[in-house]
C-alpha cells in the first residue's frame, strides 16, 4: 500500500488525511485482497486516463517519420496506453486512492 508512515497505529493516511475507517478495514481484510485490490484500483485509473489522453490527442493530424497514414492511429493508441499504464503506476491523480479505499470499505462490510 501506498501509505506513509503513520505515528497513530489505529488510523491510516489517505490523501494525507487520516483516516480510521479504512485503517479498522484493513485489519478485516487479507493482504492478498488488499494486494489485488491495489491492482484493480490502478487498472482503473489507467483505463480512466487512456480514455483521457486518447481524447487530448484525438485531433492531432500525423507528423514526423508516420505521417498521416492509418498506421498512425494504431500506434498512437498504443502509445496512449503505455502513457496511461506509466501514469497510474506512478502515482495518476489519485483516483486508484479513493476506489481502493471503497473496494476495501465493502470487502471489509462482507467480512463482518
Amino acid at each position: 500500500m501506498n501509505s506513509i508512515a503513520n505515528p497513530h497505529p489505529k488510523s491510516t493516511l489517505v490523501n494525507g488525511h487520516n483516516d480510521p475507517l479504512l485503517a479498522e478495514a484493513l485489519t478485516k481484510v487479507s493482504p492478498e485482497a488488499q494486494q489485488k485490490s491495489r491492482a484493480k484500483a490502478q487498472d482503473f485509473e489507467a483505463m480512466f486516463l487512456n480514455s483521457m489522453f486518447s481524447q487530448m490527442t484525438s485531433g492531432i493530424k500525423g507528423e514526423g517519420p508516420f505521417g498521416d497514414t492509418t498506421g498512425t492511429g494504431a500506434w498512437r493508441s498504443m502509445l496512449t496506453d503505455e502513457y496511461s499504464k506509466s501514469f497510474a503506476k506512478s502515482g495518476g491523480v489519485g483516483i486508484s486512492n479513493d476506489v481502493f479505499r471503497t473496494l476495501i470499505l465493502q470487502q471489509a462490510n462482507r467480512a463482518g
